[in-house]
C-alpha cells in the first residue's frame, strides 16, 4: 500500500514501516539514517564507496536496525516509499532519476529535517542562502539571537546538522545555513524568515545552467511566513523575492549599503539603521549599530551584517542585541583572516573564497595584492574577475589543477602583470606557493589566498588549504 507522505509533518507522526532507502553513508546520510531509525522507518542505505571510515558508521547503523550496503551502486529498492540523497548527489544522477521515473519521493535533507521537528512549539527557521557570505551572516545571525537571550544555534551548512537540530528540543530558533545543493527535493519547509545574499556563477558543474542554480536558490522564500530579505544592490535577488510563493503577509525588505528606503536596512553616516521594523519607518530610521562594530569593517561585512540584521529583527530582537550580536561576533576561520606579517608584507587567508564572485570581494578589499589562484574551476570564466581587479595585482601564483583557465583570463586582461605557477599537486605544495609569492611581494602589499575555486584536487577541503598556507606563511624566514 503506497503511504500518504503528507501526513509525515512531524516527529510524533506515524513512521512505523516506511520504507526509506538512505543513498550515501556521508555526515548527511548518516544522521538522515539515525534519525528515520529513531522514529520507525525501516532504513536501507546504499554507499558506492567501501572503506574503513563508511564501515565505522555501517556497524552503528547496523546495530539501529539499518540495512546497509557498502561498494553498492544501485538504486533504490522498487519497494521504497522514499528515497533521501545527500547534498552531494547531483539532481540528474542516475539513482534520483531512477527513482523519479518509479515514482518514489526523493527527499533531500532539508525536507527529512523539517519534516522531524516536533509537533509542539517547534523551533522556526530564519534561512540564509546565497553564493557568498552565508557562514558569516549565519553566525552573525546567530550571535544576535544569542544576545537577545534566545535558546538558539547555527545549524545546516554550518555547525550543527539541521537534522540533529530539530531534535533539540531546547533551542527556540535555529540561523539555518542553506546551499543550493541542499534544496532540490524540498517541498515542505516554511522558514519564519529567509534571505538570498546575492547570486554568482558557482555550482555549474552541479547545476546544468546558471539559470537552474538561480530557480534553485530561490527556492528558500518558498513559503516564508514573516520576511523574504533581498539584496538591494542585487536586483536578481529581489526578482526572486517578487517570483517567490510566500504565505500570505509575509513582507519583502530589502538590505543596501546605501541609505534606505522604506522597508529596508542600510546605511547612514557609518551607522547601520532600520526602516523596516519600526512603526515611524516611512519618517525615521533606527540605529542599529555602527560600521565600527561589523568585525573586518569590509563592504561584504557590512551587507552580511545588514542582512543577518533584518533576519533578526523579522524574529523581534531589539536593537541593543544587534549591536551586542556584531560586537561579540568572531568570524569564523579561512574568511579574509590575517594569517602573519612579514615586514610590511601581509598575509591573508581567505581559502573559503571558492568562486570568482567571492575572490573578486577579497580581493577589491586591497590596493596592491600579490594573488594565489586555482584548484577546480567549476566551469566559470575568470575573464570578468581579472578585468576588474587588474590593476591591483602585484603578481600571481597559480597552482591546481584548473591553473591554466586562470593564466589565459591573465594573458587577456592583465598581460603585464608577473605570473608563477606550481605543478606539483601534492598539499605540501602549498609551502612552494608561499615561497614565491612573498618573493613577489613589496612592503605594502597582501599576499591573499583566494583561490576562486574549489579545493579537493590538492586539499582535503577549503580548511585544510588555509591551514597549509597559514603554517607556511608563518614559517617564512624560520
Amino acid at each position: 500500500m503506497t503511504r500518504d507522505l503528507d501526513a509525515l509533518t512531524s516527529s510524533s507522526s506515524d513512521w512505523a514501516g516506511l520504507r526509506v532507502t538512505v543513498a550515501g553513508i556521508g555526515i548527511a546520510g548518516f544522521a538522515a539514517a539515525d534519525a528515520l531509525l529513531s522514529v520507525g522507518a525501516e532504513v536501507t542505505v546504499l554507499d558506492a564507496s567501501d572503506d574503513d571510515k563508511r564501515r565505522e558508521k555501517a556497524a552503528v547503523l547496523e546495530t539501529l536496525g539499518a540495512s546497509v550496503r557498502l561498494g553498492y551502486p544501485g538504486s533504490a529498492d522498487d519497494e521504497a516509499d522514499v528515497l533521501v540523497v545527500s547534498p552531494g548527489i547531483r539532481p540528474r544522477d542516475p539513482v534520483i532519476v531512477s527513482a523519479l521515473d518509479r515514482g518514489i519521493a526523493v527527499w533531500g535533507e532539508l525536507e527529512v529535517a523539517w519534516r522531524l521537528r516536533f509537533a509542539d512549539q517547534p523551533a522556526p527557521w530564519l534561512c540564509v542562502t546565497g553564493t557568498n557570505g552565508k557562514t558569516t551572516t549565519t553566525l552573525m545571525l546567530d550571535s544576535m539571537l544569542r544576545a537577545a537571550g534566545l535558546a538558539s544555534t547555527a545549524a545546516g551548512n554550518v555547525g550543527f546538522s539541521l537534522i540533529d537540530a530539530v531534535r533539540d528540543r531546547s533551542l527556540q530558533v535555529i540561523a539555518t545555513e542553506v546551499s543550493a545543493t541542499q534544496m532540490p527535493f524540498v517541498t515542505s519547509m516554511s522558514p519564519e524568515s529567509a534571505a538570498c545574499l546575492n547570486l554568482a556563477p558557482d555550482h555549474l558543474d552541479y547545476f546544468s545552467t546558471m539559470e537552474e542554480y538561480g530557480r534553485t536558490k530561490a527556492l528558500v522564500y518558498r513559503h516564508a511566513r514573516v520576511a523574504a530579505v533581498y539584496n538591494v544592490d542585487d536586483p536578481v535577488t529581489e526578482q526572486m523575492v517578487r517570483d517567490a510563493d510566500v504565505i500570505e503577509g509575509c513582507r519583502a525588505v530589502g538590505f543596501t549599503l546605501s541609505v534606505p528606503s522604506v522597508s529596508m536596512l542600510g546605511v547612514v553616516d557609518d551607522a547601520l539603521v532600520d526602516r523596516a521594523f519600526i512603526d515611524d519607518r516611512r519618517t525615521h530610521a533606527q540605529e542599529l549599530a555602527t560600521v565600527e562594530d561589523v568585525p573586518g569593517r569590509s563592504p561584504a561585512n557590512v551587507a552580511n551584517a545588514l542582512a543577518a540584521a533584518a533576519l533578526a529583527r523579522s524574529f523581534g530582537v531589539a536593537p541593543s542585541a544587534v549591536r551586542e550580536g556584531l560586537q561579540g561576533f568572531t568570524p569564523a576561520p579561512h574568511r579574509v583572516a590575517r594569517v602573519a606579517d612579514h615586514g610590511d608584507v601581509i598575509f591573508i587567508d581567505d581559502s573559503k573564497a571558492t568562486n570568482t564572485h567571492a575572490a573578486q570581494m577579497s580581493l577589491r578589499a586591497f590596493d596592491s595584492v600579490v594573488w594565489i589562484a586555482g584548484g577546480q574551476a567549476k566551469g566559470q570564466s575568470f575573464d570578468d574577475l581579472v578585468r576588474v581587479v587588474a590593476p591591483r595585482l602585484r603578481g600571481v601564483v597559480l597552482l591546481g589543477v584548473d591553473r591554466g583557465v586562470i593564466r589565459d583570463a591573465l594573458a587577456r586582461h592583465a598581460p603585464g602583470v608577473a605570473i608563477a605557477e606550481v605543478d606539483r599537486t601534492d598539499p605540501d605544495a602549498m609551502v612552494e606557493v608561499v615561497a614565491l609569492a612573498a618573493g613577489l611581494a613589496r612592503p605594502g602589499d597582501a599576499v591573499l589566498l583566494a583561490p576562486g575555486c574549489a579545493s579537493w584536487d590538492m586539499f582535503r577541503d577549503y580548511a585544510d588549504r588555509g591551514d597549509r598556507f597559514a603554517a607556511a606563511a608563518r614559517a617564512l624566514g624560520e
